[in-house]
């Protein structure tokens, strides 16, 4: 589990490929300063498991899944990536819940400067569009963000100068893929939701109406 608040800028510095799996080596020093074997690393917010390190670097596997369905097939050499550690039982909890099993990408359309924020426009694909809502969080290739503008087809989020120099959303542009995954809670209700109209042949005791009476949306 993660916050979607990321800890540093990774470096891919060396990429070995197999068909459709990688084995990732990438540079960085806060994240591996208490890393252990088989460790949990959000990269671009999705979930990858630690198989060797040192105080400079440390290496993933991609499986052929998480290559085909994420934006981390596309990465080079120098390329740098968000990485955050999974989350402690001690610290702050300072963003959303993540779990790093990205759902889908999403393609930035525009990134548009206002006063001290850059509004980013972003592809939303329509099967996933019942899982957002305005004000309702997101994560951005691990990032967590805010949802302020949405249609059928398109998600808007503001970044602060803080969240563009730390992570990369403030380096990428018109035409970059991003990570995408919605929020739990969202799919967790439109999980069960579906999961009683079918037992009840369409007659749920939850409905749009209970959720708004009760609070929930």
């Amino acid at each position: 589990m993660f916050t979607g608040i990321i800890e540093e800028l990774g470096t891919i510095k060396k990429i070995s490929k197999q068909g459709n799996t990688m084995v990732l080596s990438i540079a960085a020093k806060k994240v591996t300063e208490d890393l252990k074997l088989g460790d949990s690393i959000a990269v671009n917010g999705v979930c990858l498991t630690a198989t060797d390190f040192s105080k400079e670097y440390f290496l993933v596997d991609v499986m052929p899944e998480t290559f085909k369905s994420t934006s981390l097939s596309s990465l080079k050499e120098g390329t740098l990536v968000n990485l955050e550690r999974a989350m402690s039982s001690n610290g702050r909890f300072g963003g959303h819940f993540v779990t790093g099993h990205v759902d889908g990408i999403g393609q930035i359309i525009k990134k548009t400067p206002k006063e001290n924020a850059i509004y980013v426009d972003i592809t939303l694909p329509k099967e996933y569009s019942h899982l957002t809502i305005l004000k309702g969080s997101v994560a951005i290739d691990g990032t967590s963000l805010t949802i302020f503008g949405l249609t059928d087809r398109q998600l808007t989020v503001s970044i602060i100068p803080h969240t563009a120099n730390e992570t990369v959303l403030g380096l990428k542009k018109a035409g970059d893929i991003v990570n995408l995954e919605f929020d739990m809670i969202a799919k967790y209700l439109h999980s069960f939701i579906s999961k009683d109209k079918s037992e009840s042949n369409g007659s749920t005791g939850i409905s749009k109406e209970f959720l708004k009476e009760n609070g929930y949306l």
